[in-house]
């Protein structure tokens, strides 16, 4: 790997660029091909092959997705810390590869999977506990393999863009629309194709085909690693948190540097800091005082050779601070992905119990029903890169159009209007199968098109698009520079939080509405006697309170003040300090 020292920055600069992404978004395709190849439709697997109840499964599929993107952590720092990226990505690949051969030879082995249901008694056996062993050891490794590639992909095609090269810098942001783009065309495909093969084929293919995928999209990262511009790992960023936040505690009784120099008493030290700030430094901010403290040299304190546990520089403290003003805007969207993830529990049961035919002989399988969602995302994506950030730029002067803390909000709005809109799409599909009888009939389909479904996942790709890519540049942009892998790792992180938020929502709506004749909101056998309604509008409720939480969060939110490096011209980018998020 080639180091960061100024001959190999030289070296580097003729890497990476626009030739990588090829391999990148090869990679990033057929990773989530087999990804979502298995999770859209996973529902359908657990609830038809392994007989578990509707409740366990959903909440077995939402754990699932929280494990999933909680692991990114863990993937983020042996990034940052020791790996790099590069070799990150590569051995998380394999042990995801290993985690979907075992569950595709689960799904082919008989002895793996319950017999098959009593077709006159409608009994089925649910799966016994080796079976479900067998299951979750296989979800835990794609979990594992996942949290290498997740907040890795993201941050190292950003990497082979050169933010110091104005030229280069617009580019940068433009990735995080292609990627995403890249990443839906790919889930459109397995939510159609695979999802295809998986209802009308067999599980057996229907997991092969996307654990071949994985295989093909490892060969093709690794095949362009002459190509990319590789960034060294900069030792571990939260060892440097926890430095600043115990030189702070230590010092918590030394007075604090409140005179008019600011932050020029403060210490400083260009050379311990160079390898964490080749973009550039960040500046002193006035805010979180306390933590100042850790940068404040006494007379225990050797500033030529320094006790990082006792002393840190202001570059330290500061990336500390920058991840602590970033926590609001992160918890603010967990309620989101919460609302998206019914799409693949509840929805979806809609779906099945609905008219699903095109024409006499074929039917729309219901977990690609998602295609809505998909396509809607990537017109939104096309119609906001291409004619909506042209204009807004007009008016704004920025080149995004506008900035990611805006683009955020509206894909709230988005949000909260496609749950609004679900609670009575419920109504009228629950209508349809009163007035045909069908009430008491939960396995027979009812007599009202699929398509009323189309909306709310239209309304929820829409979100998507602004939501979150707003959040993914947000994270790239203001995290400090030595977390780049962090940062999409903190969005992987509330999409985590999302995913439990929606467990522990339905655990405790399906408990707390249970009724002394049997009712409930969300019943396990028949959907049609519940008030699925009612959770979704108590779902647009949270998201309209998250709403005001968050323009508020927004309104007082403070971007990262950076002091950019010097060009090797010896020119200095702009004005030689930038407010991050305003580019």
């Amino acid at each position: 790997m080639e180091t960061m020292n100024e001959k190999g920055k030289n070296v580097q600069k003729k890497k990476g660029g626009i030739v990588t992404m090829p391999f990148i978004f090869a990679n990033e395709i057929c990773e989530k091909l087999a990804v979502v190849g298995f999770s859209t439709n996973m529902i359908s697997y657990l609830t038809t092959q392994l007989h578990l109840p509707l409740t366990k499964a959903a909440n077995t599929l939402t754990n699932f997705g929280g494990t999933a993107a909680m692991t990114p952590l863990l993937g983020a720092f042996i990034a940052d810390a020791f790996a790099g990226r590069f070799w990150t990505i590569t051995a998380a690949s394999i042990i995801y590869q290993i985690g979907m051969i075992s569950l595709t030879i689960s799904a082919v082995v008989p002895k793996l999977r319950p017999p098959t249901c009593d077709g006159k008694t409608r009994t089925c056996e649910e799966a016994d506990s080796g079976q479900l062993a067998v299951l979750y050891v296989s979800l835990l490794l794609t979990a594992l393999g996942s949290g290498g590639i997740r907040p890795c992909v993201v941050s190292f095609g950003a990497d082979q863009f050169d933010e110091n090269d104005p030229g280069q810098k617009t580019a940068t942001w433009k990735f995080f629309n292609w990627y995403y783009f890249c990443m839906g065309a790919s889930i459109l495909v397995a939510n159609t194709v695979i999802v295809y093969v998986q209802d009308n084929v067999g599980w057996g293919w229907g997991l092969g085909i996307p654990a071949i995928a994985m295989a093909l999209s490892v060969v093709a990262f690794v095949f362009g690693y002459p190509l990319y511009r590789v960034v060294d790992p900069a030792g571990s960023p939260f060892t440097r948190l926890v430095q600043v936040a115990a030189a702070a505690w230590r010092k918590r009784k030394v007075a604090g540097c409140d005179g008019g120099g600011g932050g020029a008493l403060l210490y400083e030290n260009e050379s311990i800091d160079a390898p964490i700030s080749v973009g550039g430094k960040l500046v002193h901010t006035d805010s979180m005082k306390f933590l100042d403290k850790a940068a404040i040299v006494t007379e225990k304190d050797n500033p030529k050779s320094p006790n990082l546990w006792q002393l840190s520089t202001v570059h330290r403290v500061e990336e500390l601070k920058t991840l602590i003003r970033m926590g609001p805007i992160w918890a603010a969207g967990i309620l989101l992905i919460t609302a998206a993830a019914q799409q693949n529990t509840f929805s979806l049961q809609q779906a099945k119990s609905m008219n699903r035919h095109l024409t006499a002989n074929f039917q729309i399988p219901p977990a690609s029903m998602s295609v809505f969602t998909q396509t809607s995302m990537l017109s939104t994506i096309l119609l906001y890169d291409r004619i909506f950030v042209p204009i807004a730029r007009r008016f704004t002067g920025l080149d995004r159009g506008i900035s990611f803390l805006t683009r955020i909000g509206i894909g709230f709005v988005i949000s909260l209007l496609a749950t609004l809109a679900a609670g009575f799409i419920e109504l009228r599909r629950k209508s349809s199968a009163g007035a045909h009888g069908l009430l008491d009939r939960p396995h027979e389909t009812i007599p009202i098109s699929v398509f009323w479904l189309a909306p709310q996942y239209c309304l929820h790709g829409m979100a998507e698009a602004f939501m979150s890519i707003g959040h993914l540049e947000f994270f790239y942009d203001q995290a400090p520079e030595s977390m780049r892998s962090t940062a999409p790792a903190l969005f992987w992180l509330s999409i985590s939080a999302g995913s439990y938020t929606s467990t522990l929502l339905i655990t405790l709506v399906h408990k707390y509405s249970a009724g002394p004749d049997g009712s409930n909101w969300l019943p396990d056998d028949n959907l049609n006697r519940g008030k699925l309604e009612y959770l979704y509008w108590l779902i647009t409720l949270l998201q309209f309170l998250n709403l005001i939480y968050y323009v508020i969060c927004a309104k007082f939110y403070t971007f990262k003040p950076v002091q950019l490096r010097e060009l090797d011209d010896g020119r200095q980018k702009e004005d030689g300090v930038e407010l991050t998020g305003h580019v």
